[in-house]
């Protein structure tokens, strides 16, 4: 529960400007920006590294009209303790990477109509910003920042994949 809670805390936290200039972020009601799904298409495939201590994997579905959509799983210790649902949607011009979180049991952390939401900022090359996250991919690697709040104090966790088969 302790690990739920952390988790809940950090995705929902408004992040400050100050955390870290390789993580951008919009102003509290700043709009997303406009973007297509097609131009994030390189984050397709399956992908496995590491990521809060333990062994992640994302897979993401090539983009098919307006979204693509990916999963997340993160075990610690040989033990499942969290996935995600992901979908990059793109709607009335702006672009949004949508998270659900859900316990080990396949229990919602979010309410029933609730995601986590990631506003697009820009793309340089193959390195996405939005509010919060920066997802970048290097050739068959690829490296996520998220900025992250815990009891007051801001930090930068990151992810580094390898592109793997299934």
């Amino acid at each position: 529960m302790k690990t739920r809670a952390f988790f809940l805390l950090f995705m929902m936290s408004a992040f400050s400007p100050a955390v870290a200039q390789e993580v951008l972020h919009l102003k509290k009601n700043e709009p997303a920006a406009a973007g297509k799904v097609e131009d994030l298409a390189w984050m397709a495939g399956y992908w496995k590294g590491t990521g809060f201590g333990g062994d992640c994997e994302e897979l993401w579905l090539p983009p098919q009209g307006n979204s693509m959509t990916g999963i997340f799983r993160f075990v610690e210790n040989g033990k499942l303790v969290f996935s995600e649902y992901m979908v990059l949607h793109e709607s009335e011009g702006q672009l949004l990477l949508k998270v659900k979180h859900f316990s080990d049991d396949f229990f919602p952390w979010e309410e029933k109509e609730k995601w986590i939401n990631f506003r697009f900022i820009k793309t340089t090359g193959q390195t996405a910003y939005f509010s919060g996250l920066t997802i970048q991919r290097d050739g068959d690697s690829m490296t996520l920042k998220l900025a992250m709040e815990q009891d007051g104090k801001r930090s930068i966790e990151t992810f580094v994949y390898q592109k793997s088969d299934l």
